[in-house]
Protein backbone atom coordinates (compact mmCIF):
# COMPACT_ATOMS: atom_id res chain seq x y z
CA UNK A 1 0.00 0.00 0.00
CA UNK A 2 1.21 3.31 -0.71
CA UNK A 3 0.07 6.19 1.94
CA UNK A 4 -1.52 9.73 1.16
CA UNK A 5 1.57 11.45 -0.37
CA UNK A 6 2.42 8.32 -2.45
CA UNK A 7 5.24 6.90 -0.94
CA UNK A 8 5.93 3.56 0.47
CA UNK A 9 4.79 2.35 4.16
CA UNK A 10 7.88 1.73 6.15
CA UNK A 11 8.17 -1.72 8.29
CA UNK A 12 8.90 -1.39 11.94
CA UNK A 13 12.19 -2.17 12.75
CA UNK A 14 13.67 -1.89 9.31
CA UNK A 15 15.38 0.75 9.62
CA UNK A 16 16.90 0.71 12.88
CA UNK A 17 20.92 2.27 12.57
CA UNK A 18 22.53 0.02 14.93
CA UNK A 19 25.19 2.34 17.03
CA UNK A 20 26.63 -0.16 19.30
CA UNK A 21 25.86 -3.75 20.55
CA UNK A 22 26.91 -5.84 23.01
CA UNK A 23 27.26 -9.18 21.60
CA UNK A 24 29.17 -10.62 24.52
CA UNK A 25 25.75 -10.45 26.40
CA UNK A 26 24.46 -13.07 24.34
CA UNK A 27 27.45 -14.70 25.23
CA UNK A 28 27.34 -14.90 28.64
CA UNK A 29 23.54 -14.54 29.28
CA UNK A 30 20.73 -16.48 28.81
CA UNK A 31 17.96 -13.58 27.55
CA UNK A 32 14.78 -13.75 29.09
CA UNK A 33 12.89 -10.75 28.27
CA UNK A 34 13.53 -7.69 26.26
CA UNK A 35 12.37 -3.96 26.83
CA UNK A 36 12.97 -1.06 23.92
CA UNK A 37 13.46 1.70 26.02
CA UNK A 38 14.40 5.75 25.33
CA UNK A 39 17.42 7.46 26.68
CA UNK A 40 17.86 11.01 27.81
CA UNK A 41 21.08 12.32 26.62
CA UNK A 42 22.78 16.19 26.05
CA UNK A 43 23.66 17.43 22.64
CA UNK A 44 27.44 16.84 22.80
CA UNK A 45 25.76 12.71 23.38
CA UNK A 46 23.59 13.05 20.64
CA UNK A 47 26.01 13.92 17.88
CA UNK A 48 28.98 11.31 18.87
CA UNK A 49 25.89 8.40 18.54
CA UNK A 50 25.60 10.15 15.04
CA UNK A 51 29.68 9.59 14.50
CA UNK A 52 28.72 5.96 15.57
CA UNK A 53 30.95 5.85 18.24
CA UNK A 54 29.77 4.06 21.58
CA UNK A 55 30.55 1.47 23.57
CA UNK A 56 27.46 -0.65 25.55
CA UNK A 57 29.88 -3.71 26.39
CA UNK A 58 29.98 -3.51 30.55
CA UNK A 59 26.59 -1.57 30.77
CA UNK A 60 23.73 -2.34 32.99
CA UNK A 61 20.87 -1.01 33.86
CA UNK A 62 20.28 0.24 37.90
CA UNK A 63 17.09 0.98 39.36
CA UNK A 64 17.03 3.71 41.78
CA UNK A 65 13.71 4.48 43.33
CA UNK A 66 11.46 5.08 40.58
CA UNK A 67 13.97 6.03 37.63
CA UNK A 68 15.93 3.44 36.13
CA UNK A 69 19.62 4.44 34.82
CA UNK A 70 21.74 3.19 32.23
CA UNK A 71 25.53 2.54 34.11
CA UNK A 72 29.17 2.23 32.50
CA UNK A 73 27.53 2.84 28.69
CA UNK A 74 30.38 5.09 27.07
CA UNK A 75 29.84 8.08 24.89
CA UNK A 76 33.38 9.56 23.81
CA UNK A 77 33.42 13.40 24.07
CA UNK A 78 32.68 15.09 20.72
CA UNK A 79 35.64 17.09 20.21
CA UNK A 80 34.20 19.90 18.23
CA UNK A 81 31.92 20.62 21.21
CA UNK A 82 35.40 21.63 23.76
CA UNK A 83 33.66 23.16 26.73
CA UNK A 84 30.53 22.13 26.46
CA UNK A 85 31.36 18.51 26.26
CA UNK A 86 29.58 15.80 28.51
CA UNK A 87 30.89 13.24 30.93
CA UNK A 88 32.05 10.14 29.01
CA UNK A 89 30.47 7.03 31.04
CA UNK A 90 27.90 9.16 33.54
CA UNK A 91 24.46 7.59 34.15
CA UNK A 92 21.83 7.90 31.31
CA UNK A 93 18.10 8.01 32.59
CA UNK A 94 16.09 5.74 30.67
CA UNK A 95 13.06 6.76 29.98
CA UNK A 96 10.09 4.36 30.79
CA UNK A 97 6.66 3.51 31.99
CA UNK A 98 5.87 3.10 35.31
CA UNK A 99 4.72 -0.65 35.19
CA UNK A 100 7.69 -1.52 33.24
CA UNK A 101 10.15 0.24 35.84
CA UNK A 102 8.12 -2.20 38.18
CA UNK A 103 8.32 -5.17 36.29
CA UNK A 104 12.58 -4.51 36.20
CA UNK A 105 12.48 -4.08 40.32
CA UNK A 106 10.54 -7.61 40.02
CA UNK A 107 12.50 -9.26 37.93
CA UNK A 108 15.96 -8.55 39.81
CA UNK A 109 14.55 -9.49 42.93
CA UNK A 110 13.87 -12.63 42.10
CA UNK A 111 15.69 -15.47 40.86
CA UNK A 112 19.28 -13.24 40.68
CA UNK A 113 17.93 -11.93 37.49
CA UNK A 114 20.32 -9.13 36.07
CA UNK A 115 19.23 -6.22 33.51
CA UNK A 116 21.75 -5.56 30.62
CA UNK A 117 21.72 -3.43 27.32
CA UNK A 118 22.38 -5.46 24.58
CA UNK A 119 21.85 -2.90 21.64
CA UNK A 120 21.91 0.75 21.19
CA UNK A 121 20.33 2.55 17.92
CA UNK A 122 18.49 5.18 16.31
CA UNK A 123 15.37 4.25 15.40
CA UNK A 124 13.32 5.01 12.25
CA UNK A 125 12.22 8.34 13.45
CA UNK A 126 15.78 9.56 14.35
CA UNK A 127 15.30 8.92 18.20
CA UNK A 128 17.71 7.47 20.20
CA UNK A 129 16.89 3.84 22.08
CA UNK A 130 18.53 1.07 23.89
CA UNK A 131 17.34 -2.70 23.90
CA UNK A 132 17.67 -3.87 27.58
CA UNK A 133 16.81 -7.34 28.70
CA UNK A 134 16.52 -9.14 31.65
CA UNK A 135 19.22 -12.13 31.60
CA UNK A 136 20.04 -14.85 34.30
CA UNK A 137 23.97 -16.17 34.03
CA UNK A 138 24.66 -18.89 31.83
CA UNK A 139 27.22 -21.64 33.61
CA UNK A 140 30.73 -22.85 31.37
CA UNK A 141 28.56 -25.82 30.25
CA UNK A 142 25.58 -23.58 28.57
CA UNK A 143 28.17 -21.72 27.11
CA UNK A 144 29.95 -24.92 25.74
CA UNK A 145 26.59 -25.98 24.54
CA UNK A 146 25.29 -22.87 23.15
CA UNK A 147 28.68 -22.90 20.80
CA UNK A 148 27.87 -26.38 20.12
CA UNK A 149 24.75 -25.73 18.16
CA UNK A 150 25.73 -22.50 16.46
CA UNK A 151 28.47 -24.60 15.27
CA UNK A 152 25.76 -27.35 13.96
CA UNK A 153 24.01 -24.90 12.37
CA UNK A 154 26.51 -23.78 10.09
CA UNK A 155 27.62 -26.90 9.37
CA UNK A 156 24.25 -27.89 8.71
CA UNK A 157 23.79 -24.91 6.23
CA UNK A 158 26.76 -25.54 4.45
CA UNK A 159 25.66 -29.01 3.90
CA UNK A 160 22.55 -27.45 2.36
CA UNK A 161 24.22 -25.25 0.27
CA UNK A 162 26.34 -27.81 -1.21
CA UNK A 163 23.82 -30.79 -1.57
CA UNK A 164 21.38 -28.28 -3.06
Amino acid sequence: MSSKHGGRKKKAGVNDTVIAENRRARYDYAVEDTIEAGIQLVGTEVKALRMGKANIAESYVSVEGNEAYLVNANIPIYAPASQFNHLPTRPRKLLLKRKQINNLIGETQRKGRTIVALKLYFNERGQAKVLIASVTGKQNYDKRDTQKKRDWQKQKARLMREKG
